[in-house]
């Protein structure tokens, strides 16, 4: 009975901790969204808190690691968003509802997105559990077969829809589009635009298979 006793101990002990970790991500994510992620220090976090700087040690080991899980945060925030707004659909709608969810997360949570989108070193053993990132691969990749292609062109077009999504809203939120035109309108054609190529995808050139 001891022994059991110390063993539920043990995994309440385990869970507080994980509850209290988890309570320190958030915070971290909101305070990069409000400042940015560049700017998120352990101080900053520790007074939004009302704790000591160093009872933050308790729960992340720095401030790397805090990205890290804000990033992983961050990527299962913004998947299950897609997950949703794609389920059911297809073909152009499926990439429509894709871009926007995608877009609409970044200007939504701006440190939280900057967190994906930056190459952070990630503790393996959060990384291993958060199905954020493999769910994100696996659905980018599912939508675009739905038109038709298959390897090497699959992990090409996949490419292609980063890029453009990101750059976007990348350039959009740097204020990069000063141009009168509306960068909606501007949005709505780049949809069209991969929709078309998507459909049209150039054959493969000679010699081509990795």
């Amino acid at each position: 009975m001891e022994s059991a006793g110390r063993q539920w101990e043990c995994r309440e002990r385990s869970a507080q901790q994980l509850r209290a970790a988890e309570r320190v991500t958030i915070a971290g994510a909101e305070l990069a969204d409000e400042v940015g992620l560049d700017q998120v220090t352990m101080s900053q976090l520790a007074r939004r808190l009302g704790v000591k700087d160093a009872s933050l040690y308790t729960h992340v080991r720095g401030l790397e690691d805090l990205r890290g899980r804000i990033a992983l945060l961050a990527a299962d925030e913004k998947t299950i968003r897609i997950a949703e707004a794609t389920s059911g659909r297809s073909g152009k709608n499926a990439l429509v509802a894709f871009a926007n969810a995608w877009r609409e997360y970044a200007h939504e949570h701006p440190g939280r997105y900057t967190a994906t989108q930056t190459p952070i070193r990630i503790d393996p053993e959060p990384a291993a559990k958060a199905p954020g990132p493999r769910r994100a691969v696996e659905l980018t990749y599912g939508m675009s077969r739905g038109y038709g292609l298959a390897e090497p062109d699959l992990t090409d077009a996949v490419r292609l829809l980063r890029s453009t999504f990101h750059g976007f809203v990348a350039l959009e939120a740097a204020g990069a589009f000063a141009h009168e035109r509306s960068p909606q309108h501007s949005w709505i054609r780049a949809l069209d635009a991969l929709h078309t190529l998507l459909e049209h995808w150039p054959p493969p050139r000679e010699g081509d298979s990795s």
